[in-house]
């Protein structure tokens, strides 16, 4: 693979040591009179020029990687495709003859163009189906696709990418089964090896549909490095995004499925905004797998990402550490673990004096019959139902579940047949779900338990005497103490192998995350953590005070909204309280009169800038938003209309804002160029 940046720097060598101010903004929200359907590739080029006159040298982007129908880029098909909704047409190489030789192709281009005027948010399904379909046509007139062989330049770049040849069978066969996840698909595609998979490369039935997407990625990358070399040629830092995670769905998990473990999905724990916890869905990594590769797979996603970025954001960094390790059964995370993890043996509770009956209690839910009677109304039509899915202890109205019960998806797909109505089968297996996370310990393997999460809620917790208590409590602070060296080896191990392979400056998304060994690691591999100037409070204090921009670590990254969070604009008008004291804390960059700032005003979001660049991070990058409300002419009617997502929903706003002014227009705003230099260059002095 290509890579003139991966260098095996040092890491002290790796961390620029002067301050510097940023921008982060989605790809797809550049918006030129060029590029007024979507922020594409070469729109980069331009952007920068505008940070460049703005004193803006860093420019984050969210991830670039195809992610296929999905809009989040969290959401990744390929661990280092780039995405093709991102190409500029009118700049490939083929454009211009097939646009004029090609009436067809040309009056689809047009009302294309016609039918995707610029809008605050784009349309992500039509603008993507319709330039595949486009690319097609550009491709089908191509050397490759009329001999069915790569060009000299496609072969060439074939041999410097080798992730194209799964990725491209991959995508193939996405195509053929009309996009359904790889897991539906027939045993004799679902199911391969390397060999198989290159077998079908060099197959002749499928090869110029294999060479298409090689060629739709050359295209991308020619356009993305082109546009990252512009970047670089104006001083500014290309920053990228690694997802921690990948999508289930991916040609990655497909392809090598040794690198993950699919019987896990990883997620968060149950907290007060999430009573069942939070499961996202994507399989967990198998480390020591990784870790015998010398994290192999790892260290060829940073070098592709090094080809375009100067520095790069591990996304949930605390996933290196430790992850929320979810059954892949399970629709909710309330029985998750963390991985790796510490467990109690079976021998240790016989000595803590928890019999194996005693045992069984505590780590399996016992159903009463009266759960599902109360629904029928029927004590033989429970016992009948009941033993569908469970087994009944002996002389005892009380039920276990049956060894083929892995999950709830299990428990919600139970079909009860003519023993009840479809009202009461319905309700059955809701009760039968929340009984399956009534449990005070998950056993892990055989004769190995951890505690489960909210193990005081359980029904057999209550039912312990306090010596009971006390000891099992006991033996949950000493697997804690053991886990914490256990998560600091692991990614000590990792992270150390993974920033010392390339030339980029790492930072991590640390966000909430309370491990008392994490701060340490990343200083150690000189990875700068993240400061949200709105959440870097004193939470266990009286009024919960601002943390000090002064007691801002120097590896950090501060600003002042994140993708996931409103922008200044919504969180100064919705949070009253907070901005109030954020006005008071920082009275200095509110020109000592914080009461005048109740009401958010350009101005206002000029202080909240100038107050955040007293931070002593190495770096301040802030969206594009945040920026752009220093000239209200830049504002929408509704502040929530420009956020980015809106985590926990999935719609057609999240992830396709767009910024609300041309670059062209932007760039000649002498005002706003100013003031944003104004609030680098006190960074750059503090």
């Amino acid at each position: 693979m290509k890579n003139d940046h991966n260098d095996k720097q040092k890491p002290s060598e790796r961390v620029p040591c002067d301050r510097r101010t940023g921008v982060v903004v989605p790809l797809g929200a550049l918006y030129s009179k060029k590029y007024s359907a979507i922020g594409e590739f070469p729109a980069l080029a331009e952007f920068a020029q505008f940070c460049k006159k703005a004193d803006l040298t860093i420019i984050q982007l969210l991830p670039v990687n195809d992610t296929g129908t999905q809009s989040s880029p969290y959401s990744g098909l390929s661990a280092f495709a780039l995405h093709p909704v991102y190409i500029s047409l009118t700049d490939l190489p083929e454009f211009s003859e097939k646009y004029s030789s090609d009436k067809s192709f040309a009056e689809k281009y047009d009302g294309f163009i016609k039918n995707n005027p610029y809008k605050n948010r784009y349309d992500y399904d039509t603008i993507l189906n319709t330039k595949i379909g486009l690319l097609r046509m550009l491709y089908s007139a191509t050397e490759t696709a009329e001999t069915g062989n790569p060009s000299e330049e496609l072969a060439a770049w074939i041999q410097e990418n080798r992730w194209i040849i799964p990725y491209a069978v991959y995508k193939n066969l996405k195509w053929k089964y009309m996009q359904s996840t790889w897991k539906s698909w027939e045993d004799r595609d679902r199911i391969v090896n390397r060999k198989e998979i290159a077998a079908r490369w060099d197959g002749t039935d499928d090869k110029k549909e294999h060479l298409f997407y090689a060629w739709t990625q050359m295209r991308a990358a020619q356009q993305f490095s082109r546009a990252a070399d512009a970047v670089r040629k104006a001083g500014i830092i290309l920053k990228g995004d690694i997802p921690i995670l990948m999508n289930e769905d991916s040609c990655d998990a497909w392809s090598q499925p040794d690198i993950f473990n699919q019987s896990l999905r990883a997620g968060a724990p149950v907290d007060g905004e999430n009573p069942k916890g939070q499961n996202w869905g994507f399989p967990t990594y198998n480390w020591k797998y990784l870790e015998s590769t010398d994290y192999a797979w790892w260290k060829e996603r940073l070098a592709s990402a090094a080809q375009y970025y100067g520095a790069y954001r591990l996304d949930h960094i605390l996933g290196f550490f430790r992850i929320w390790a979810v059954p892949e059964r399970d629709t909710t995370a309330v029985l998750g673990h963390t991985e790796p993890y510490r467990a109690i043996t079976r021998e240790e509770l016989h000595k803590a004096g928890f019999d194996d009956g005693r045992i069984r209690w505590l780590s399996q839910p016992h159903v009463g019959t009266g759960v599902v009677q109360d629904i029928t109304w029927n004590y033989e039509s429970a016992h009948k139902i009941l033993a569908t899915c469970m087994t009944q202890l002996p002389n005892e109205e009380l039920w276990l579940f049956n060894t083929n019960i892995k999950g709830d998806k299990d428990i919600y797909g139970l079909d009860f047949g003519t023993l009840c109505n479809n009202d009461a089968a319905n309700r059955i297996r809701e009760q039968l779900a929340q009984m399956w996370l009534n449990r005070c310990l998950i056993e892990m393997e055989k004769d190995m338990f951890v505690p489960v999460w909210t193990y005081t809620s359980s029904a057999a917790w209550k039912t312990l005497s306090g010596d009971e208590k006390k000891e099992l409590q006991n033996m949950f602070v000493s697997l804690a103490d053991d886990e914490q060296k256990l998560w600091e080896k692991q990614a000590s191990d990792i992270l150390s192998a993974l920033t010392g392979s390339v030339g980029m400056t790492a930072c991590g998304e640390d966000l909430g995350v309370n491990l008392p060994c994490l701060p340490a690691v990343m200083k150690a591999n000189n990875i700068l953590s993240l400061r949200v100037v709105r959440w870097a409070r004193e939470w266990n204090r009286d009024g919960q005070p601002y943390v000090p921009f002064s007691e801002y670590p120097e590896l950090s990254v501060a600003t002042t909204s994140v993708h996931d969070s409103p922008t200044i604009r919504e969180w100064w008008e919705q949070d009253a309280y907070a901005s109030s004291l954020f006005a008071k804390t920082y009275a200095s960059s509110f020109g000592s009169r914080p009461d005048e700032y109740k009401s958010f005003t350009p101005e206002t979001a000029r202080c909240i800038l100038s107050a955040a660049a007293e931070a002593g991070s190495m770096w301040c990058i802030h969206p594009l938003q945040d920026f752009l409300y220093m000239n209200k002419s830049y504002w929408l009617e509704k502040p929530a209309d420009e956020r980015i997502n809106i985590p926990g929903t999935v719609s057609a706003f999240n992830w396709t804002y767009r910024m609300p002014a041309p670059i062209e227009t932007i760039e000649k705003d002498d005002e706003l160029i100013f003031n944003i230099k104004t609030v680098a260059e006190k960074h750059r002095e503090e």
